[in-house]
């Protein structure tokens, strides 16, 4: 069975727009990485667990904020590397000043015997639709355009800004 993710995809309403919170990978491989390289907050999950559910405990991992509100279920994404990635949106607020991510162990620099430690994630951001989307993973994009659809008849004002290039 292939690998699976599940995630929050949090959005907000800004004055003229829809803007939504993406977090970037922590860690020297993703250090100087940016548009294409940013994630909604996800981690995998096991059978014992609900997507939902880890949606949640992800993004508070990620975060150190626990958002509550209605879960809008997104269709689930097959990324490019073969795993599934399973997305709610969720209407809240967060000050990416806030942010306390957990930490990952990593040799680094590479062959050279010493452990180091590093945020899974070293920064949030909200963005507004246009720019989220030259930002986000390639794979993640069509939550975007999901989202804007979810919301139809109460916001349309972001569908042009989510429109393939």
């Amino acid at each position: 069975m292939p690998k699976q993710s599940a995630g929050l995809l949090l959005f907000r309403e800004a004055p003229g727009r829809v803007e939504v919170l993406l977090v970037h990978p922590g860690g020297p491989i993703w250090a100087k990485k940016d548009e294409g390289a940013w994630s909604i907050p996800k981690g995998e999950f096991g059978e014992d667990e609900s997507p939902l559910e880890a949606a949640r405990r992800e993004f508070e991992e990620e975060t150190g904020f626990a958002p509550s509100g209605e879960a809008i279920p997104l269709e689930p994404l097959l990324q490019p590397s073969g795993k599934w990635v399973h997305a709610w949106a969720m209407r809240a607020d967060f000050d990416p000043a806030a942010l306390k991510s957990n930490t990952f162990s990593l040799e680094w620099p590479p062959n050279s015997g010493r452990r180091q430690e590093f945020p899974e994630v070293d920064r949030a951001a909200w963005f507004p639709l246009e720019e989220a989307r030259r930002k986000i993973l390639r794979g993640q994009a069509p939550f975007l355009q999901q989202l804007m659809q979810k919301l139809g008849g109460e916001s349309r004002r972001g569908m042009k800004e989510v429109a393939a290039p």
